[in-house]
């Protein structure tokens, strides 16, 4: 399985698991910001994930995972203090949705890349 593959069915993963917790844990008055953060999470995470998982094994690579870092922190900080704001949403499930997305995806990045580096080094 390539590394595309790895990461796209992964990120599937973390999507369902995110709807679905927030399904199950959101008020049905708050679900518009808590979608409004997931779909934000993914906006900006599917092309940080795809130039992280293209980076890596070449030189590039620490710093395309630092910049997708920073671009990261910068939506949260975009969210909270510009969209919550603007739109007059929820806070607490929009950005709490957008970050646990943002980690898991991270956290997905991280996996795929141990798989890719380990299947170099073997």
């Amino acid at each position: 399985m390539t590394a595309w593959v790895r990461y796209a069915l992964l990120a599937l993963l973390v999507v369902a698991v995110t709807v679905a917790a927030g399904l199950l844990l959101v008020a049905p008055e708050d679900r518009t910001a808590m979608w409004v953060g997931l779909v934000a999470a993914l906006v900006v995470q599917g092309p940080l994930g795809w130039w992280v998982i293209s980076s890596i094994g070449t030189q590039r690579f620490v710093v395309t995972w630092g910049l997708s870092l920073l671009a990261r922190l910068l939506l949260i900080a975009l969210l909270a203090f510009v969209v919550v704001p603007g739109i007059g949403l929820a806070a607490t499930p929009l950005l709490i949705t957008a970050v646990a997305a943002l980690a898991a995806l991270l956290m997905v990045e991280g996996v795929v890349a141990l798989l890719e580096l380990s299947k170099s080094t073997t």
